[in-house]
């Protein structure tokens, strides 16, 4: 069994100084089961690319064979269900084609990335991903399973934390995660236990009597986080997790996400902060007008440079800054 890395020891406003940080059991105990070796957190390591790119980039881990040839690793990625795949998934909105034909794949366990400028079409994917929209064409997969023909089953495997929240805010967050719980069928003799190992690791068991409606903006976050891991998903969809809040809530949803992923969950994020990406994220695709414009580990998109650039000469780059504002001096 290996350890849990711990989020950092620091405490909010609210909470009492000096207090040590407590490792949370529903991280390291309902994930256990589904570990594997995530050897891409950024530290330095070695990325592991998985799917079609294994027999490519081959690597061990603790636990692994040390001779896997190619050949064996592109077979097993070959018979391994993706967490995600669509097949020419398209939503439009009258005239308006708001996503094309996007065929994607999403390797189980994997830290992913998706990417694309304002109005690319990420916000409707995820939603089409999710339940949340209806696809006018195309099919998507979560996990095997057809989300047209098993929503539910699908919907019980997944997290969601949306970039606008909508949260029962007159509700305190024990109570909230108790609700959300109970709606997705945890038993009841574990919804306090997760609640509050949950609250702690976010740093919200300072004040459990305090409304969501008081919270500041980044306790929603982390409330809509923790409700969103509180029935042990298999697929987090993130979106702009990160978006208006500050530094240490920000690196404390990196380390979770983190240690998530190094248990198994597969992660799928999109962020307008590419640097957030490309440290966090073990594979990306990015999207541009709504069709897929490139798909694959992190080190190919980037193709030895940063992925600030090869975005850019993937989906465009802005016209000369300051052009036709020579009356600005």
């Amino acid at each position: 069994m290996r350890r849990i890395v711990s989020l950092s020891s620091s405490r909010s406003r609210s909470g009492p100084p000096d207090r040590p940080r407590r490792s949370s059991s529903f991280i390291a105990g309902p994930f256990r089961r589904t570990a594997r070796t995530h050897a891409t957190l950024q530290n330095g390591a070695t990325r592991r690319q998985r799917g079609r790119y294994n027999a490519r980039h081959p690597e061990t881990g603790p636990g692994q064979r040390s001779d896997v040839t190619p050949d064996e690793t592109h077979a097993a990625a070959g018979d391994a269900v993706r967490a995600i795949r669509t097949e020419g998934l398209t939503r439009r909105f009258g005239d308006l084609v708001a996503v094309d034909r996007l065929d994607l794949e999403v390797p189980r366990g994997c830290f992913f990335g998706f990417l694309g400028p304002n109005g690319a079409g990420k916000s409707t994917t995820i939603a089409m991903l999710t339940g949340l929209l209806r696809p006018s064409a195309g099919r998507a997969e979560i996990l095997g399973r057809d989300l047209a023909r098993e929503p539910l089953a699908v919907k019980r495997s997944l997290g969601v934390v949306p970039e606008q929240l909508a949260l029962f805010d007159r509700l305190t967050g024990p109570e909230y995660l108790a609700f959300v719980a109970r709606m997705y069928g945890v038993p009841r003799r574990e919804v306090r236990t997760r609640a509050a190992e949950l609250l702690a690791l976010m740093d919200l068991d300072g004040a459990p009597r305090k409304l969501i409606v008081d919270y500041s903006h980044g306790m929603k976050k982390k409330i809509a986080l923790a409700a969103a891991l509180i029935h042990r998903p298999e697929v987090l969809f993130l979106d702009e997790p990160f978006e208006g809040i500050d530094a240490v809530a920000s690196r404390e949803i990196k380390d979770l996400m983190l240690q998530l992923v190094a248990r198994g969950v597969t992660i799928f994020l999109t962020s307008h902060v590419l640097e957030i990406v490309e440290r966090l994220c073990t594979d990306v695709a990015i999207i541009a007008r709504g069709r897929l414009v490139a798909s694959g580990p992190m080190d190919e998109i980037r193709r030895g440079g940063g992925l600030e650039e090869a975005f850019l000469d993937l989906v465009g780059r802005p016209e000369t800054p300051g052009a036709g504002l020579s009356w600005l001096g």
